[in-house]
Formats: C-alpha cells, structure tokens, sequence
C-alpha cells in the first residue's frame, strides 16, 4: 500500500495520534482517510516494527455484529499466509475514556497500488498484465482454499511495492461491514465497476464472484477502462446484471483472441459457467500465456504519487488512498448527490475511500432523482470507491423481470434514460390528433384499455415474482434446532457450519450467512455457523504428515507450531512426521491458541551389538533384529576363535548409528583345527591334511605310501591358519 501522509487532520484522527491501542500499537500519523476508517502509521512496541493501523469508525465500536463479524473475518485473514497476500497481525478492541476503537494491524507495504500503475502507463501490455494478475488469483486461490471470499478486488486493493511485488489487500473487510447493525441489511457493499452480477442482485457472492472482479480488472489492464460505464452507479451496476462483458479486443484492437475468451470466461454473468474459483482461472491463465508464448515478466514497482509524503517503512499498509474528507456525509449532503467526495480532477476522486456508504438520491416523492452531475463536475461519489448500495434501488435479475418491467424500473435510477422516459410522456398530444389534452386524458379508450391490461399483468408478475422470495428470520443467539426450525418455516434449506467460539456457548447460533432480513429465493440455502465452543485439541494420529496435523489444527481453530528443538526420536514415526501435539489432545483453548506439533527425529541411533566369539549365523541374526544388515568381510586367522566365530565387527561394538538398515560389516576367523592322522596310512594322512587346505612334511624311515604315520605336529586340536604345514612322521 501507497505511504502517503494526509496533510489535512481533522479532531477524531488527532485524537487517536500519539495513543497506544491495548498498551502495544502506538499511531503515529495519519496514512489515509475514508467514511468508515482511517488508517495511520504506526509502531509495534513489542516487536518494534513499523505497521499499519486500520481504525474503524467510531459508530461500529458498539455494533456487537460488526465486532463479532470484523473479529472472526480478521481471523480467518490472519491464517492466510502466502507471499501476495498483506499480512494481517492483529485485530482488536482498544477501550479507553473516549471510547472504544476498533482496530486491524497490518504489514506496511512501500509502494503504491494497482490504480497508480494504470494511472502512470494508461494500459498494460498482454504479458504484463498476464503477470500483474497472476499473484493476484495465487492469493485468492489460497484464501478460496480456505474458504475466505475477498468481495472487493479492484486496482485499488491489489499493491504494488517499489520492487514490483503485488500483494492483495483487505480480506473480510466488506463482509464485516455488510454484517455490521449500522447499516441495512438491504444494501449491497461493493465498487460498482467490478460487482459480479449476482452480487447485485441478492448481495451474497462467492469464489465466483472474485473470478469475475479479477476478469473485470484484466479488461481494464488491457484497456485501459472498466467494461461497463452509466451515467449512475445504478445504472453501471444495472449493466452488470443484463448485459455482458464485451471483448477486450472490442475496445482495443489487436489483441489476441486468447485473451479475449480468458476475459469473456471469467465474466460470464452466470455463476455457473465462470471457473469455480481463482485456482482455475490461474490455470487458465498459465495456459493461456503458454498458448501465446509469453513469458512471466517483472511488474514495474510503484511509487506514491508525486507531492504525497512517503513513509519509512520497508514494506505498507493495505490501504485505500482516501479523500480528506473527515465525516461521513450528512443526510443533506447525500440528498444531494455529494457523499463527502471531491470533484473528479481532485486527489479525493483520484484516491477512493476504503469504504463508502453513500445513498442513493432521492427526489421530492421519495423516488429517485435527476441525472448524476458530470464526471468533475464534483457532485458525484468517485465510481471506484467501495460504496453501500440500495438493493430496492436495483434492477432485478433478467430472468425474473420482462424488458418492459426493466425499462419501468429504469426510470426510477436517476439515469437519463428514465428522465427522458418521463419527459416523453409529459404535455405529448395524442397521435390521433385529437385535443382532448395530454397524457391520460389524450388516450383513446383502446389505449386505455391496453394500460389497463399491462398493469394487471405487472401486479401479477409482481405478485408471481414476490411470491418466490422469504426472508431471513433472525437466528443468533437461537440453540441449532430452533434455528433450523425457523429456517424451514420460512422455507429455506440448512447447512450447518459447526464454528469455535470462545464466548458463545456449544450448541447455540453464532450467525447465519446471508444475514438476517436479507431476502432469497423459496429454497434457497443460508449456512448456520453453530458454536461448538472453545476449541478442542483433535486427536491426530502419530505419523501424520505436519500440513495434515496443521489443517487439522487451524480447522479447530488453533493456531500450529512446530519448535525443531522439540522434536524427538521414535522407533516407529518416520523423520518428519507428528508424534504427537501439546497440549495434548481434548484440551480446551481459547481461539488461535497455540498448539506444538511434535515431530519425529526419525528412529533413536542404536549401538553396534558386541557379537564377537559367536558363530556366524547367531551374530547375522543379532545383528538384523538390531536393524542393521550384515556383511560378511575377508576372514582372518585368531588363535582364540575357531573357524567361523566372529572375530570383530565394522563399525565396532558399541558404536552409535543413526539410520536403520545401515550395513555392518562381520569378521570371522578362518582357522582350522589340525586333524587326528596318526595311525593312518601316508595317503590318508596327506587326504586329510589336504582337505583342510593345508600342508603336509613327511619324515619316513621305511614303507611308502602304505606306511604308518606314527607321530604329528602340531598335535590334534591345534589352531591353523589356512596353508600352515603338519609334520607327520611314518613307519
């Protein structure tokens, strides 16, 4: 995120400069301002490091949903860990005299945002922008992984450091914000240019609806402009719904036709047929470039814009820039299209705030009003921002309203399309000539009856469509059966999403998502996250791998760490594995406790077992139910051991090993024991002698080979070494 120091203070932000949230953040200057939080610059005492400090808006600090929303979202954001993502480091709720405040800490990042490189090089050539958008869809792969959904990708969210590093900023802040009581739940949270049509139409999104916002801001890399533009942001979003995403080569020409249907896939207006979730989109990609011959290239590094203060820190905050507006607009102000936002040739258009709320216009019979002012003209919210928009102000769907009820409901958007509509029927004379008046009173009685009969079809279209919708009762707080019971009523279908708590109890609802009062369709399924209290240590089975043990951990919950100097040694757990977890497993803990992952060192090293003086098969078998293996080496002669005994080992005796199944090599000793022959024949004598492999000296003093041996040396018995000579002395 851009560093940029806001020479404009107002009371509220110069109060927080100077503090020290919960005793360890202290906020030192002012980064950016919006309608709903400001975000400084700041230290982290305890580690001392610079950060960012998002502070929300002083009427959410007593929203118990938007705390309860803004805390489980900044959770869920804080186990994304992925090198695109703006790490988020801690949340919480400062409590002081002057109220409480509402805070998220936050990596700083040194650079600027996706909106400063498009501002700088108007678009981006194919490879490029190809680059720029796949960290993008890396770190909403992992964050639809884990089942987060971003809600709000646009330029503005996506930073680029001074090195090129693209990092994807506020993870969960919308979601928090729709939840929050302080805003109807009638609206829709969003930056109209890149709303997925279904995000329009009922509020609700999912990974889908990130495919089709990252779809959209490739259009605009590529060139240059957002696909859709409306007089209104009613009317763009409008567009969204009906009408689809054109080419990029339509807008400008020559670009590939693989980039064209890469675009066109992501933002088709059905959910259905757009890739499931950025994983796929960022295979798409991959292929596509491959497809093109492309390479991945370097994205230019972003500074802050020129005449903006830079901070110090090494890395910034995801942060939108923000005008200086220092209250949200009043009443008046929003009557009148102003919404605290400068003209559009100002910083303030050019830096759009973190989070709007800006309503729609209203003329003097509680519809809409005129047409919006001009783009610069300064009347008009900026079209980028992230804004709170009135479903009841929205067109519905194409399939649930015909193109005359469209047209109808068009007027009422303060677009020129419904003035002129209004216009047309205003003091027009009948065609037939008659001058009987105008409007009603010039028609004749066909014409009448032709109104009549389309006003009839559309209370019945009216009543038809209405009767396909419920609403959302209220659930929190209600134990899971009552809920469900509730839900059937209103008929709905139950999925129930079992969620840790540290403070509801197990078994009670924590919230339904959509929330309460939003309207679905009959049929439609709401997800209940049911407490099921503090998180409870799983039981994970020694020799599971560390990222199954770490999935298992984070979806109860807990946060896993391993310490290296922990691990230990097992005789059954392979190197790498989990032995075990401590605290051990069924401990209660309070959310995103720790929980250490032991490790396995592998098998403990285990001595060299002393064989020596056994016979050679007992020192193998040893040797082998000691887990080592057994070679055999050059024998050698020991006057101590017989043949075949073993004289040492290699490694010796007691020698510690570490691996399992290292050979150990055995020495065995070749002696011979000296043969009986006295009394034998010459011939036998040499036979015997010969067969042992070795020597024979005779001494004869008569006969020949038939003669008596009548004496030898060295005696029966004797140790020999293979080719030793026995001396035999005959008669």
């Amino acid at each position: 995120m851009v560093l940029r120091t806001i020479a404009g203070v107002n009371r509220r932000e110069a109060h927080v400069i100077g503090t020290t949230l919960e005793g360890r953040y202290r906020i030192d200057s002012v980064v950016a301002t919006g309608g709903m939080s400001v975000v400084y610059r700041g230290v982290d005492l305890r580690l001392d490091r610079p950060v960012a400090v998002k502070v929300m808006d002083h009427r959410f600090s007593g929203d118990v949903s938007f705390v309860r929303r803004f805390e489980l979202e900044a959770r869920s954001a804080a186990r994304l860990h992925h090198p695109s993502v703006v790490t988020v480091h801690d949340q919480g709720v400062d409590r002081s005299p002057s109220g409480a405040q509402v805070f998220l800490v936050m990596e700083l990042v040194d650079g600027g945002t996706l909106r400063d490189l498009l501002r700088e090089r108007g678009t981006l050539p194919p490879d490029v922008a190809l680059s720029v958008l796949e960290p993008v869809l890396s770190a909403l792969e992992s964050a639809h992984r884990n089942g987060i959904v971003h809600r709000d990708i646009k330029p503005e969210n996506i930073l680029i450091s001074r090195d090129g590093v693209v990092k994807v900023a506020d993870f969960g802040l919308v979601r928090a914000l729709a939840d929050a009581k302080t805003t109807s739940d009638s609206i829709i949270l969003g930056t109209v240019d890149y709303l997925a049509p279904e995000q329009v139409t009922t509020g609700e999104t999912d990974a889908r609806g990130d495919v089709y916002a990252a779809g959209v801001v490739l259009y605009e890399l590529l060139t240059g402009v957002p696909p859709f533009a409306g007089d209104t942001p009613f009317s763009t979003a409008y567009r969204h719904v009906n009408d689809r995403v054109p080419a990029p080569s339509e807008q400008a020409a020559g670009l590939p036709a693989a980039l064209d249907e890469l675009v066109l896939r992501a933002t088709r207006r059905e959910q259905d047929e757009r890739p499931a979730d950025a994983g796929v989109l960022l295979r798409e990609l991959r292929e596509t470039r491959t497809a093109l011959g492309l390479g991945a290239v370097a994205v230019p590094g972003v500074t802050p814009a020129a005449g903006t203060g830079t901070g110090t820190g090494t890395s910034g905050t995801a942060v939108w820039q923000a005008p200086a507006a220092e209250t949200p607009p009043s009443d008046e102000a929003a009557a009148h299209g102003v919404g605290g936002i400068g003209p559009a040739d100002s910083p303030a258009d050019l830096d759009a705030p973190t989070i709007r709320t800006v309503l729609p216009p209203r003329g003097p019979a509680g519809g809409p009003a005129g047409p919006a002012a001009a783009p610069g003209a300064g009347a008009g919210p900026n079209p980028r921002a992230t804004r709170a928009f009135n479903r009841a102000d929205l067109p519905p769907g194409p399939q649930e309203t015909p193109d005359a009820v469209h047209a109808a409901n068009m007027g009422g958007l303060g677009g020129e399309r419904g003035d002129r509509g209004r216009r047309g029927r205003r003091g027009r004379p009948g065609r037939d000539g008659s001058a009987k008046g105008s409007g009603l009173f010039g028609l004749t009685s066909k014409r009448m009856i032709a109104l009549v009969v389309v006003l009839v079809l559309g209370l019945l279209l009216w009543w038809w469509n209405s009767a396909q919708w419920t609403s959302v009762p209220a659930l929190a707080g209600l134990d899971s059966a009552r809920a469900e019971s509730a839900l059937r009523e209103a008929d709905l279908e139950v999925r129930l999403d079992p969620t840790p708590h540290d403070e509801i109890e197990s078994g009670e609802v924590i919230e339904s998502v959509p929330g309460e009062g939003r309207r679905l369709r009959r049929g439609a399924e709401v997800r209940l996250r049911v407490s099921t209290g503090q998180p409870i240590v799983p039981e994970i089975a020694a020799g599971s791998t560390q990222d199954e043990a770490f999935a298992q951990l984070e979806e109860a919950g807990l946060e896993p760490v391993v310490d290296e100097e922990l691990a230990e040694f097992h005789a059954e757990v392979e190197e790498g594995a989990v032995i075990r977890v401590d605290p051990e497993a069924g401990t209660a803990l309070p959310i995103d406790s720790e929980v250490t992952v032991i490790l396995s060192k592998g098998p403990p090293p285990v001595p060299v077992p002393d064989v020596a003086g056994m016979a050679r098969d007992d020192a193998f078998n040893t040797l082998r139910e000691q887990g080592f293996e057994p070679v055999e080496l050059e024998a050698e002669f020991s006057e101590d051991l017989d043949g075949g005994q073993v004289i040492r080992t290699d490694p010796a005796a007691e020698t510690m090993i570490d691996q399992p199944g290292t050979q150990v090599g055995v020495v065995l000793s070749n002696a011979v024991s000296a043969p009986y022959v006295t009394g034998s024949t010459l011939r036998e004598a040499r036979e015997a002698i010969a067969a042992l492999n070795l020597e024979i000296e005779v001494n004869q003093f008569f006969g020949g080979e038939n003669a008596r041996v009548i004496g030898q040396f060295p005696n029966h018995g004797a140790r020999l070494a293979p080719g030793d000579t026995i001396t035999v002395n005959t008669l």
